[in-house]
């Protein structure tokens, strides 16, 4: 599933002004695919200085103005950075994330959508981005469990962790309103939304 189609949809529900991860402004992406060992640290310092500049701009607008939906959180990057570089250039990436980051609004509620990594694969692969089919598993499996450990201890915002192995938002309209209506009971702290899609109830 697209995270940022279904930012997308969200918003014009919303209508919401979007912060959208622009992957294919990074001329450093495919080439990190292709060979992550030797792409790795000029990627993530591109992905890095883009949040940064997108976030600073949202700073320094009208904090109460309007909604906001993002395809990313800021401390993802941190996330990829570690899965992603050596020691050394964690280390280096550290100091640049140190001195480039900005204050970033705190989310009134964060979402996390969890699948199964055959699910991921197959969806990447009907996706049909180019770059993507060099994605390897054993990547992703490390990006899974880094995104667990992550959220396993998350609590600067609400949260939704919803399991989207069933469901289909950004192309099912139904499945869309579900997951919707869910994020818009808005509270706090940690929750779980675990809905089964048509297709699973077709078989029942």
């Amino acid at each position: 599933m697209g995270k940022t189609s279904l930012a997308r949809r969200l918003g014009d529900s919303l209508s919401a002004q979007l912060i959208l991860e622009q992957a294919d402004q990074n001329p450093f992406l495919e080439r990190f695919y292709k060979n992550p060992r030797a792409a790795a640290f000029q990627a993530q310092l591109f992905f890095l200085f883009q949040r940064a500049r997108q976030l600073e701009d949202v700073r320094q607008e009208d904090l109460f103005g309007s909604v906001r939906v993002a395809d990313y959180l800021l401390e993802k990057d941190q996330l990829f950075a570690r899965v992603t570089l050596d020691d050394a250039e964690y280390g280096l990436y550290e100091k640049v994330y140190g001195r480039v980051v900005v204050d970033a609004p705190k989310p009134d509620l964060v979402v996390y959508l969890q699948a199964p990594l055959d699910v991921l694969m197959d969806r990447i692969a009907k996706r049909g981005i180019r770059y993507e089919q060099y994605l390897e598993r054993g990547y992703l499996e490390k990006l899974m469990q880094a995104y667990a450990r992550f959220f396993h201890s998350y609590d600067a915002a609400p949260l939704l962790i919803v399991n989207s192995a069933a469901i289909d938002p950004v192309n099912d309209d139904e499945d869309y309103q579900v997951l919707l209506a869910e994020i818009l009971k808005a509270r706090r702290g940690r929750h779980f939304f675990n809905p089964v899609g048509r297709s699973l109830l077709s078989n029942v």
